[in-house]
């Protein structure tokens, strides 16, 4: 992932509440396993309406989402935000998200912001009164600003050690391979052990 530090981007609005992974992104998606080229699936039911807020031409190239409250609620489908990432997306902006999405979307390097109910309904009446109207977000202040008004949030101090450093868990592992190198080559023989070269894991052990 690309660090998060700060991002200023043009803003839209999504005015539903209680909005689930299910209509973010339809479960027959839900097979796809590339982070990459579900922006077609964002939305798919609700982008068959033509005033639909995804297919105007007004806000395409926007990157900030402020979206109603209960956002992303329901099951716990990694595509979801996949998909708004693939879109363009790098914040989503809400009063309130589903627990498992927030979570997934801080480890996938969306920006998940929390706001008082005032600040979200101030960003969403001027956003939607001008497209080109912006919002900058500073991960390393924990501020958003829009004009002269400023609005601190909160963050998981571990999510925003890995949105600043650019890591995901995976490549965290990764920092320490030749620890795990070296502690593979010392491991005992007779532990039990999965076989190397794919096919059916399978517990092997020895005697000592």
């Amino acid at each position: 992932m690309e660090p998060f530090l700060t991002h200023t981007g043009r803003a839209m609005v999504l005015r539903r509440s209680n909005v689930d992974t299910d209509q973010i992104i339809p479960a027959e998606f839900g097979k796809r396993i590339s982070r990459h080229g579900l922006s077609d699936a964002l939305f798919a039911r609700w982008r068959k309406d033509p005033d639909f807020v995804f297919n105007s031409k007004a806000h395409e190239g926007a990157t900030v989402l402020i979206a109603d409250t209960n956002f992303g609620t329901g099951s716990s489908r990694e595509q979801a935000v996949w998909a708004l990432l693939d879109w363009g997306l790098r914040v989503v902006v809400s009063t309130r998200f589903g627990d498992i999405f927030h979570r997934n979307a801080l480890r996938n390097g969306l920006l998940a912001v929390v706001l008082p109910d005032e600040a979200v309904a101030s960003l969403m009446a001027r956003a939607e009164a001008d497209p080109a109207f912006e919002i900058s977000v500073d991960l390393t202040t924990c501020e958003v600003t829009a004009g002269q008004d400023r609005w601190p949030f909160t963050i998981d101090e571990r999510a925003r050690w890995l949105l600043l450093n650019g890591l995901d868990t995976i490549e965290v592992t990764l920092r320490h391979a030749a620890d795990i190198a070296d502690y593979e080559r010392d491991r005992p023989s007779w532990m039990p052990a999965i076989p190397r070269g794919g096919g059916p894991a399978r517990a092997e052990a020895g005697t000592r």
